[in-house]
């Protein structure tokens, strides 16, 4: 057959004649017609849209199938349902283990602490650590430029004896992290100074959950010294959705009173509104108190019913979500870490593998047989081109 877009070519430019047969032409527009729709991005949008709609939609092969064959998928279910009952065990030992091996970490990011602080100074050899970027700028200076950065050193050295431990340490870790950095606005950065450290306990269960014991300097903001975050952890499959179940989720979370200074809460603010009366006409200006954007919004989290079959409203449940991830975050990944985040090297790993998942998700079209829980795989036999679309 003729190829279309030579066809074009000479149909456009050419003096020669067409020496195509009737019949390959009448082949040829067609295929010329569907070529130039698939290169219409609206087409192909819409096309995407109705393929994507389709993604987990019962094609009838199980409902085809014999009783006998249904009745052995049943009990396939009961013998998974176990299974995922020993998954939830597994869970749950997991926790103990974690448990377990948060003691042993215990004594170190107690030192940890001592040294952002500057409750204590670490030795030469505690200091010994290798650094390629510090060597890589002593390599590029001329000599009399370090010369001058000697005497500079000299200098700053002086100055620099009254800096205890690591300033700012937790608060830099916050605005380097996005979902954290989103929470802090400027207000809070003062108090956030005074935030010396962040430790977790953890309860084993009834509940199972942990703690976050965010630790704080006297400051002119409120008087605790310590400000608490916990979590609950439910670790059992749903009765009414066994087979979700993909380990143990928080369910539910419980902030603090911070006992502010008059005049310093954080998390309200006071905004004039004018008031016309209904019959007289007069205008009067009053004050009232609505909440402000702040951190510490995070220990005043939405209260979540205790009954577990009790409906949220979607904008509740999307506070609860976002706060049960940066709960979860500053457990799993920023307190083990701390230093990492602070550096910003920890980010850098994280975002390298993001990467590598968004390269794997471009792979995943939704066009395979595991989106299909009614995947056919006599008709996919049947057709072997549709793998090569």
């Amino acid at each position: 057959m003729a190829d279309p877009e030579k066809q074009m070519i000479v149909e456009d430019g050419s003096e020669h004649e067409d020496v195509s047969s009737d019949e390959e032409g009448d082949k040829a527009a067609p295929a010329t017609t569907a070529a130039s729709l698939l290169q219409d991005p609206a087409v192909m949008a819409a096309l995407q849209g109705k393929l994507g709609s389709m993604v987990g939609q019962a094609s009838g092969y199980i409902q085809s199938l014999p009783a006998p064959v249904k009745k052995r998928i049943k009990a396939l279910k009961k013998i998974q349902l176990e299974a995922t009952k020993i998954e939830a065990n597994f869970y749950e030992e997991v926790h103990l283990l974690e448990c377990k091996y948060h003691q042993k970490f215990g004594p170190l990011y107690a030192k940890r602490a001592t040294i952002t602080k500057g409750e204590y100074e670490p030795t030469e050899d505690e200091c010994e650590w290798p650094s390629d970027s510090e060597d890589e700028e002593e390599a590029a200076l001329a000599e009399e430029i370090k010369e001058k950065a000697k005497l500079e050193d000299a200098e700053k050295k002086v100055e620099d004896k009254d800096i205890k431990g690591i300033p700012s340490f937790w608060l830099t870790i916050f605005k380097n992290v996005e979902m954290i950095a989103d929470m802090v606005q400027e207000a809070d950065e003062p108090v956030l100074e005074a935030l010396n450290d962040i430790t977790v306990t953890f309860s084993e269960k009834n509940p199972m959950g942990f703690t976050l014991h965010f630790h704080f300097l006297n400051n002119e903001y409120f008087t605790n010294t310590i400000l608490t975050k916990s979590y609950e952890l439910k670790c059992e499959p749903q009765e009414d959705d066994p087979f979700s179940f993909e380990g143990p989720e928080i369910f539910k979370c419980t902030g603090c009173t911070i006992d502010w200074h008059k005049g310093k809460n954080l998390t309200v603010k006071q905004v004039k509104k004018k008031q016309k009366h209904k019959s007289k006409g007069s205008v009067r200006t009053i004050t009232k108190q609505v909440k402000a954007d702040s951190f510490f919004n995070f220990f005043d989290p939405p209260t979540v019913p205790d009954d577990p079959n009790a409906e949220v409203d979607e904008d509740t449940q999307a506070l609860l979500t976002v706060d049960f991830e940066i709960g979860h975050y500053i457990r799993e990944r920023i307190v083990p870490r701390a230093v990492l985040f602070f550096t910003g090297e920890a980010l850098d790993d994280e975002s390298d593998f993001e990467e590598e998942e968004d390269e794997d998700d471009d792979d995943d079209d939704g066009s395979g047989s595991d989106n299909d829980p009614d995947f056919d795989p006599k008709k996919s036999q049947a057709n072997p081109e549709c793998k090569q679309q």
